[in-house]
């Protein structure tokens, strides 16, 4: 298999909106514009995410971002005025859940063993 990485994708319904709210959630502008109706972040493990405007799919997708602590995270998110709630804890990872403006979910996930996660 020549697989080398992964593109995670959610479809919004006006990438205006969209990628200003990403922008505020990374902290940053989109790394790439491919297309017009096209924004994508890179992260520093190798995946993407990448944001397209769909109105008909917009809102129905989820992701699930890695991170290295997932309380300093809660806390970037509260800055941005994003209330991700409490965490959901397990054996294996923590994770909290948010939407975006259209619905999609985004999950911030760390894992209890980083060993086993990229």
């Amino acid at each position: 298999m020549s697989i080398r990485n992964a593109i995670a994708s959610v479809a919004v319904r006006d990438l205006k909106v969209a990628s200003l709210w990403y922008e505020r959630l990374f902290g940053r502008a989109a790394d790439s514009r491919p297309m017009l109706e096209v924004a994508e972040w890179k992260f520093e493990g190798g995946g993407w995410l990448q944001v397209y405007q769909l109105p008909e799919r917009a809102g129905k997708g989820s992701v699930t971002l890695a991170v290295s602590n997932l309380k300093q995270q809660i806390g970037d998110l509260k800055k941005f005025g994003i209330n991700a709630g409490d965490p959901v804890r397990n054996a294996n990872v923590n994770v909290i859940m948010v939407k975006d403006p259209d619905g999609n979910s985004i999950a911030f996930a760390e894992a209890i063993d980083p060993s086993g996660a990229t």
